[in-house]
């Protein structure tokens, strides 16, 4: 029996939990028609597989028709889910895990032209800042439907299979009647606190008595809402309590906060560059002020935090979600004393922001997460051994190398840099993004422990890779930065890797001319600002930074607003030449009718990278394949037999920015998809 306090099982009622660790509820927008199917259950059940005590699915499940989800949700108001959850939940009770879902109405966190096109609902005509919907109030007829909305889709759970349901109630239409901040109406609903809280306890009334006693029920709420006139601290554990003693749920899941808006939504979920476990002493005094089972995630993503709060008491259960989509083998890896082979989540919060913008949830660094059905977690061994000569040692470099080298082959890489990393290490400088190193920081350790060979400072050309007389060589050269955009001046700009670099010392009155729209340009400025500089950052487009997404985007914003940075949309920067000591800019604007000019005394480009491809192409004629990559291989997963040149003496692919601009993620995919097969 370990004496680890994360491995210590927990009696919850009559629910006996293997261990500490859990997985939140979580929406990946998985979902195909509402259904859990495959790609949703392969997920689920790998971070099963791995370990944890519990797994909840969905953030959240739909209990009503007029509660349309926004992020691809799963529809728990469908008698045909059953038969999909049930399939989901045997497969996860074989590896030994309990397994959860979490249920909601949206209230006004959703929009009218979603789903049927039914009226967005709240307690009061207030609507919700993040998706703009007018809700209508209440009646009476929609209160009651609701109620049975929820002991339905909790029935058709427990008919699933499911442990029990777990109630979403901050932000959604459980705390928009608990909030006087969101609740209009008159008694028995509105107004005082034992009003306020009628519509959760008939819920959980009207659920108790569908499931019965032997199946758990749990909620996840706000305890405190951060907002002038909102729940605060004193009402929300008095709220605490009142959930404890009305005898209908089973545990306390604690948020803090609010998520109307996005600052407000990164603060309860923080990304990069913010605290880690920021509420976690806040829950524990809920904890100590009800003595009652209490779980609570929100950016616990190293095992030595949660350890530290099942120990100090804190609180039961310990959420670690977007850790576990980073790695789904946390816990296997600290029962076999392995924690430093765990990947960690470095919070770039790829993920979320997916969702927020309507995309699957993938981790920035672990391209087999939501592709469990074709990409492997852990990688099997090749049939022969083979030598496999890499150049360039960033993040598509890295990946190409570890995985590799987990097949079993000889790999050697070549980096012309004194250190690996590439765009993630120039992204790092940033004290915001210094985690992103994380990434970096991993993959030379895998690669180390497997016998990759690295040479650093080496400048890789053709006779060098022949040397090696590799069977397979793959280029990850990454890009350089792209500024010939403008159709005069291009001699007079500077990159945004400049800036970042500090390669080139900022200027006091400065346009950002960023059409790339990711975080190079934000990152060089507030660079800028900070040394004092003014800044204007300018795009084509109609939204500023879209490749930077909602909650990556708030820092920035909270930094640079402060700074009184200035953000122009809708104009193009033509051309510059220089006047005196001065540069002139030119603009002008793709809906026509615009002619500027301004001077400032530096213009940054961010436009993205052009490939650095200078040797693949040399390499290539020498190729068996010429370069050329097999689609329905590569997506079927099989090896790669193009076979164009029977005198090639290596197979040649390129893989990441050394092919086109695109992110850390697009890189590690391909490199995994690419060499899990070799």
């Amino acid at each position: 029996m370990s004496n680890d306090p994360l491995l210590q099982p927990f009696q919850l009622k009559h629910l006996t939990l293997r261990n500490r660790i859990i997985v939140t509820s979580h929406e990946p927008a998985y979902p195909e028609d509402g259904m859990p199917k495959g790609r949703y259950r392969a997920y689920t059940v790998e971070r099963a597989k791995g370990g944890v005590a519990l797994t909840m699915t969905a953030g959240s499940a739909a209990v009503s028709k007029d509660s349309p989800p926004v992020f691809n949700n799963l529809l728990a108001y469908k008698d045909e889910i059953v038969p999909w959850v049930r399939e989901m939940t045997d497969a996860v009770h074989e590896t030994g895990a309990a397994i959860m879902i979490q249920l909601t109405h949206l209230g006004r966190r959703t929009r009218w032209d979603k789903g049927d096109w039914l009226p967005v609902l709240a307690p009061s005509h207030h609507r919700e800042a993040a998706h703009r919907a007018f809700p209508k109030k209440l009646e009476d007829w929609d209160i009651e439907r609701i109620i049975k909305d929820f002991a339905d889709a909790a029935e058709r759970m427990k008919a699933g299979g499911m442990d029990g349901v777990e109630l979403e109630a901050y932000g959604h239409l459980i705390d928009q009647f608990i909030s006087p901040l969101t609740n209009e109406l008159d008694g028995p609903y509105g107004g005082s606190l034992d009003n306020r809280l009628r519509f959760c306890f008939d819920v959980f009334r009207a659920m108790r008595e569908r499931v019965g006693e032997d199946f758990i029920l749990g909620v996840r709420y706000t305890a405190d809402e951060c907002l002038p006139g909102g729940t605060d601290k004193a009402e929300g554990l008095e709220i605490s309590r009142r959930l404890k003693e009305s005898g209908l749920i089973d545990y306390l899941n604690v948020i803090r906060g609010h998520i109307d808006t996005d600052p407000g939504l990164t603060d309860v979920i923080p990304i990069q560059g913010m605290a880690s476990a920021p509420h976690l002493d806040f829950a524990g005094e809920v904890r100590a002020a009800t003595r009652f089972p209490t779980f609570h995630a929100a950016k616990i993503q190293d095992v030595a935090t949660a350890r530290h709060a099942i120990a100090a008491g804190k609180v039961d259960m310990i959420g670690m979600t977007r850790a576990h989509m980073t790695d789904p083998h946390i816990v296997r890896k600290i029962i076999e004393k392995r924690e430093d082979d765990i990947r960690p989540c470095v919070g770039a919060n790829y993920c979320l922001d997916r969702i927020y913008q309507g995309g699957l949830a993938f981790c920035i660094h672990n391209a087999a997460t939501g592709r469990e059905e074709t990409m492997p977690h852990a990688i099997p061994k090749a049939d022969g051994r083979r030598k496999v000569v890499i150049v360039g040692a960033g993040p598509a470099g890295l990946e190409a190398a570890r995985v590799s080298a987990e097949r079993g082959h000889e790999v050697v890489v070549f980096e012309a840099a004194s250190h690996p990393g590439g765009q993630v290490r120039l992204t790092a400088q940033s004290e915001r993004r210094r985690e992103m190193i994380g990434i970096i920081d991993w993959r030379m350790s895998q690669c180390e422990k497997l016998g990759v060979t690295f040479h650093f400072n080496t400048w890789a050309e053709a006779g060098t890779i022949a040397a090696e007389k590799p069977d397979v060589v793959i280029i990850a050269t990454g890009g350089l930065p792209h500024t010939e955009v403008l159709t005069k001046g291009n001699d007079l700009v500077v990159s945004s890797w400049d800036i970042i670099s500090g390669d080139v010392k900022p200027g006091t009155n400065v346009l950002i001319y960023d059409d790339a729209g990711d975080h190079a340009g934000l990152q060089a400025a507030e660079i800028i600002a900070k040394a004092g500089g003014k800044v204007e950052i300018m795009t084509p487009d109609r939204s500023f930074a879209p490749e930077v997404m909602a909650m990556n985007l708030v820092p920035y914003m909270r930094s640079l607003q402060k700074l009184d940075a200035t953000f122009t949309v809708t104009y193009r920067l033509d051309a510059a030449e220089k006047s005196g000591n001065q540069l002139i800019a030119h603009i002008g604007s793709d809906y026509g009718g615009v002619a500027k000019s301004r001077a400032v005394d530096q213009i940054v480009i961010n436009h993205g990278t052009i490939p650095l491809d200078d040797l693949y192409f040399e390499l290539k004629p020498g190729s068996r394949n010429l370069g050329e990559v097999s689609y329905d291989e590569l997506l079927s997963g099989a090896a790669q037999t193009v076979d164009r040149n029977p005198d090639g003496a290596y197979r040649l692919y390129r893989i990441g920015d050394a092919v086109a601009a695109r992110n850390t993620h697009a890189a590690i995919y391909d490199a995994l998809r690419l060499a899990k097969d070799i």
